[in-house]
């Protein structure tokens, strides 16, 4: 039998959870978490994290495999990734890959770009510039200098925004352009899907799971964490407004409308993301079929 590496993407509250651990109980396998903030052990409710439940169902990896002082990139997830596909792959067919972020999906079987080292005095202006003039400030400079960037990536994550900055500005090129250019060594066949929701049904998702967040105790997660507050891990919708909220500046009701308004617009950027992908496989809700049976004719 071939093997295959089955990518289950697409945006925020679509239901990517269920997905993967229906084929993993379906092709007695393992799913490998490609969500950039569900590494972290501290963060389940504000990350949507598989309940204890869900990861009995199946093997995951890359979930609460990291503490949030800890710096893990797309770069790190990468080789990370591939060593264990490699032993992974000597016991099952297929793989499953789950999670939103585009960009470390990218880095597995695409490769890493070679991109332009961090200048630390410009990286230092850009930083005072956002600390000052507000995050604000940077999406305009983004929007400038990179409009394309400015539409895939979250526009709400100062640092994601800051490299893309730094990068047009040393290379005299925009980022989204530098992007691409080095080919993976990525050995194995892959397929990538997602589930398409209606936009309006999307929206009442994301609605939704911002209100049981709350009540299931996201404030008490965030105070928590709150002395990492300065880490990139917790720079993320959902955490950075309910640190707004335990300063004092908002309140609950605000705090719960701000965090569903931003994933809503995090969750345009990622459908932005995963639309490149030509050969994405889009289901409509409850669609399993059609995938195991690409899947099957895949492997067999």
């Amino acid at each position: 039998m071939s093997k295959l590496l089955v990518i289950v993407g697409g945006s925020t509250a679509s239901g990517k959870t269920g997905l993967a651990i229906f084929l993993a109980k379906y092709f007695n396998t393992a799913i490998l978490s490609a969500d950039s903030r569900q590494f972290y052990k501290e963060l389940s409710i504000g990350t949507a994290k598989p309940s204890p439940e869900e990861l009995r169902e199946a093997p995951h990896y890359f979930i609460n495999s990291h503490a949030v002082t800890e710096e893990f990139n797309a770069g790190t997830f990468a080789e990370e990734a591939l060593i264990l596909l490699e032993n992974l792959f000597k016991i099952h067919d297929v793989i499953i890959l789950a999670g939103g972020s585009g960009l470390y999906i990218d880095a597995l079987v695409n490769g890493i770009d070679n991109l332009p080292m961090a200048d630390p005095v410009l990286r230092t202006k850009l930083e005072k510039i956002g600390h000052e003039q507000g995050i604000m400030k940077l999406q305009e400079m983004l929007k400038e200098k990179d409009p394309d960037s400015f539409s895939r990536i979250d526009i709400m994550n100062p640092r994601r925004m800051i490299r893309a900055i730094e990068v047009s500005i040393i290379s005299g090129k925009p980022y989204s352009e530098l992007l691409g250019k080095k080919k993976s060594e990525f050995q194995w066949p892959w397929i990538i899907s997602g589930i398409d929701h209606p936009r309006e049904e999307l929206y009442r998702r994301i609605n939704e799971r911002t209100s049981l967040m709350i009540k299931s105790g996201l404030k008490e997660e965030a105070e928590q964490v709150i002395a990492f507050r300065n880490h990139n891990a917790l720079k993320t919708v959902g955490y950075k407004e309910m640190f707004e909220h335990i300063d004092g500046n908002i309140t609950i009701e605000e705090t719960e409308s701000l965090i569903a308004k931003n994933t809503r617009n995090y969750a345009k950027r990622q459908l932005t993301w995963f639309r490149r992908y030509r050969e994405m496989i889009w289901l409509l809700p409850g669609d399993t079929d059609k995938l195991v049976q690409i899947i099957e004719s895949k492997i067999n």
